[in-house]
């Protein structure tokens, strides 16, 4: 083996010395001595043939012969200059150029950039957790006990763990409350990031998308601060002429709670110039009801300030939380929810 070994390590030098100054020629003695298949790698598989007292010394040659061919070859492939391939007819150098494509930021991360923009300028500050929650804070602290009707559709993906039961967070909300029990108001933030539920993957469907909640606390907030704040963004968002109507609905962590809807972008919504024309009742993006639903919103829920400590007679709060890809696509004319996660440059470039 010692003999075989100084044999390889005389054979490769000399070769790789010889060559020509073409850095196809050097990689190809690289690959003949140090590919998966090569002559070295062919000498470390024959170490089972040795014994127990010849295998510590032909590793170390062996070890040592590789080291010394991969820096003969290194020192070969830096010397290589560009005049040795022009001199080989291998570059013209007298062809334009080949421009690198530009990069484009993704819908989704514009989107978000844009959202969180606005309510930056409006005082709130951005913060974010962990993707991997526990059931304490996706559901317990936000008032959505074990046996909550509403807790079905939140339920998402487990994680197998010795140490709990854990799982990828179906709502950003769970980093309102962690924020809550490490700070005193007053404070207001918005909280983006990836959400995951078990739901079929259609045109308006993911098992992933991105949400922003917003939450802000003190001891004199209002629901009219709260309209006041999502009327800034609704028209700072999809235009000035955008009007803004609020529902009453059903979230366990606020109340009052409400759907916020805003004036079709495509028809003006129902009093809206395109709409009286009769252009609304054939709608494409509305169906002719002139609204569009884009996020839900309330009051804090009293038992949420109470699981994390605050005086719930002391401190009022709202909050809010919005999809991104429905922004996007309401915003940008998307049909498929799909379509933002199936890397076609084709749509990305368009952005």
């Amino acid at each position: 083996m010692k003999n075989k070994i100084k044999e390889v390590e005389a054979q490769a030098l000399a070769e790789i010395a010889s060559a020509p100054n073409e850095t196809g020629a050097v990689e190809a003695l690289r690959v003949k001595y140090l590919g998966r298949k090569g002559v070295i790698t062919e000498l470390f598989k024959k170490m089972a043939e040795l014994t127990a007292a010849e295998k510590p010394e032909a590793g170390q040659l062996l070890n040592s012969l590789k080291n010394t061919v991969t820096k003969a070859t290194d020192e070969k492939l830096s010397s290589v200059s560009e005049a040795g391939d022009i001199a080989g007819d291998k570059v013209d150098v007298t062809l334009p150029g080949i421009l690198a494509s530009s990069g484009h930021v993704h819908p989704i991360a514009k989107t978000i950039s844009e959202i969180c923009d606005i309510f930056i300028s409006l005082g709130f500050m951005v913060v974010e957790g962990p993707e991997i929650e526990t059931e304490h804070y996706n559901f317990e602290t936000l008032n959505i006990p074990l046996e909550h009707p509403s807790r079905d559709a939140f339920d998402t993906f487990y994680l197998k763990s010795k140490s709990g039961k854990y799982l990828l967070r179906s709502h950003t909300s769970p980093v309102q409350t962690r924020f809550m029990e490490k700070n005193k108001p007053p404070f207001s933030i918005i909280v983006p990031g990836k959400v995951f539920r078990p739901d079929a993957t259609d045109a308006s469907h993911s098992f992933m998308f991105h949400q922003i909640e917003g939450l802000a606390v003190s001891d004199k907030i209002k629901f009219s601060d709260l309209k006041g704040v999502l009327s800034i963004f609704a028209k700072q968002m999809f235009g000035r002429g955008t009007r803004m109507r609020f529902r009453p609905s059903f979230f366990p962590f606020t109340e009052p709670s409400a759907e916020v809807d805003i004036s079709c972008i495509l028809c003006s919504g129902p009093s809206g110039t395109r709409a009286a024309s009769g252009e609304g009742r054939r709608c494409s993006l509305c169906g002719g009801k002139g609204w569009l639903e884009i996020l839900g919103s309330g009051m804090v829920n009293p038992k949420v300030f109470e699981a994390v400590g605050y005086n719930p007679a002391k401190f009022t709060g709202f909050a809010f939380g919005m999809g991104v890809e429905r922004i996007a696509i309401l915003k940008y004319g998307i049909t498929d929810i799909r379509m933002f996660f199936e890397n076609d440059m084709r749509f990305l470039k368009q952005f």
